[in-house]
């Protein structure tokens, strides 16, 4: 489970912090406010290829993280 996610300079993104509260969660925003950016940078850091194009500033780093929870008993379940 997703438990932290931070953007710098990704996109239309200069600095967020993203904790998703327990439960089910709702992206939810006007055309153009960064949902799907969003979700592209979750798409980075499960592993998806990025494109420089994307930089909000070209000439600093872009740095995407993520926290998870993992419940090792499902994952021992699944790899055995």
């Amino acid at each position: 489970m997703l438990c932290r996610l931070s953007v710098k300079n990704y996109a239309l993104i200069e600095e967020l912090e993203f904790e998703p509260g327990t439960g089910f969660n709702i992206i939810t925003g006007e055309t153009g406010a960064g949902k799907s950016i969003l979700l592209g940078a979750l798409g980075l850091i499960l592993g998806n290829r990025a494109d420089t194009q994307v930089l909000r500033n070209p000439s600093q780093k872009c740095i995407i993280e993520g926290t998870f929870r993992v419940n090792m008993e499902a994952v021992s379940r699944f790899l055995s």
